[in-house]
C-alpha cells in the first residue's frame, strides 16, 4: 500500500532501523535517531542495487516518487542510475577544477620554457588583467561564445585593437589544448573574429632608397648608442627584429652588442 505524509509523520524511532515500503522499490528508512530517508531498490545487470533519494527533511513524498520514476526509467534504457550518479559528480568535481583560469595557466606552464621571461609574463598579465577577472572562476567546457565576445570587447573598447587580436588568439589556444586534453569539447575564439574590429596593420613597412641618406643622417645624430648600434647590426646582417635580443641599457659598446646577439629557432 503506497505511503502516505500522515503515515511518515507519524512513524516513530525504534531500537532498530525499519523501513516503510511505498511501491516500485520506493522505500523510507526510519533510523533509531530519528532519521528518515529515501531508498530506491532495483535490479540492473541481474544484482541487487540500492541508491539514497534524500531525506524526508528535503524530499518530499512527492517529489521521492518522481526521483523513483526517474530511476526507473534510467534502467529501463539500459542504464544504471547509480554509475549515473557517481558520473555526474565526476563531472561536477572536473567542472570546479578545470576552470578556465586553471587550464591557462596549465597551458602557460608548457609553453613557458619556449619564450623568454619577458614575453610568458607579458602574455600571463594579459590574462589577469583582462580575462581571468571575467570568466577567470568559469568551467572552460561550460564559457559559451557570447561570454567570451563580451570579455574581448572589454579590450575592443579600449582600442587596444592589437592586444585584442592577441589576447583572442592565446584564449584560443587555451581552449584548443582543453581540448586536446579532454577539458573542453569546443574552441570558440576563432569563431569570434568576425564580431570584432579588426587591427590595421602596415604590413612590411620600409624605407624607399631616396629615404635613406636622410635617415642615414638621423642615425648618426641619434644618442641612443645602443639603439643605434643596433639598428645598424639588423641593417648590415638582414635579420629581422625579432630574431633580435637586444641587450639591456647597460651594455654601450659595439662588442658587447655582437656578443649579445644570437638567433632563436
Amino acid at each position: 500500500m503506497a505511503l502516505t505524509d500522515l503515515q511518515i509523520k507519524r512513524a516513530k524511532p525504534r531500537e532498530k532501523a525499519y523501513t516503510l515500503n511505498d511501491g516500485m522499490g520506493l522505500s523510507l528508512l526510519v533510523e533509531p535517531g530519528g532519521g528518515k530517508g529515501w531508498r530506491f531498490r532495483y535490479r540492473f545487470a541481474g544484482k541487487a542495487k540500492l541508491i539514497s533519494l534524500g531525506t524526508y527533511a528535503t524530499v518530499s513524498l512527492g517529489e521521492a516518487r518522481l526521483k523513483r520514476d526517474e530511476a526507473r526509467r534510467v534502467v529501463s534504457i539500459g542504464s544504471d542510475p547509480s554509475e549515473m550518479r557517481k558520473e555526474e559528480k565526476r563531472l561536477q568535481t572536473v567542472a570546479i577544477k578545470d576552470t578556465f583560469e586553471a587550464i591557462a595557466r596549465e597551458w602557460h606552464g608548457t609553453k613557458n620554457s619556449r619564450w623568454s621571461e619577458r614575453y610568458s609574463g607579458i602574455i600571463m598579465r594579459d590574462f589577469e588583467n583582462d580575462i581571468f577577472p571575467f570568466i577567470g572562476k568559469r568551467p572552460i567546457a561550460e564559457i559559451k561564445p557570447m561570454e567570451l565576445l563580451e570579455v574581448l570587447r572589454r579590450i575592443e573598447k579600449r582600442c587596444a585593437l592589437e592586444q585584442l587580436r592577441k589576447v583572442r588568439q592565446r584564449c584560443g589556444e587555451v581552449f584548443r589544448y582543453a581540448v586536446i586534453t579532454g577539458r573542453a569539447s569546443y574552441n570558440p575564439a576563432p569563431d569570434l573574429a568576425s564580431a570584432l574590429t579588426p587591427n590595421k596593420t602596415n604590413h612590411f613597412p620600409h624605407l624607399k632608397a631616396d629615404e635613406l641618406p636622410n635617415f642615414l643622417r638621423g642615425l648618426s645624430a641619434y644618442s641612443g648608442a645602443i639603439t643605434k648600434l643596433a639598428t645598424k647590426f639588423l641593417m648590415l646582417t638582414g635579420v629581422r627584429t625579432q630574431e633580435c635580443d637586444l641587450p639591456d641599457g647597460k651594455i654601450s659598446t659595439l662588442s658587447k652588442v655582437f656578443g649579445m646577439f644570437r638567433l632563436k629557432s
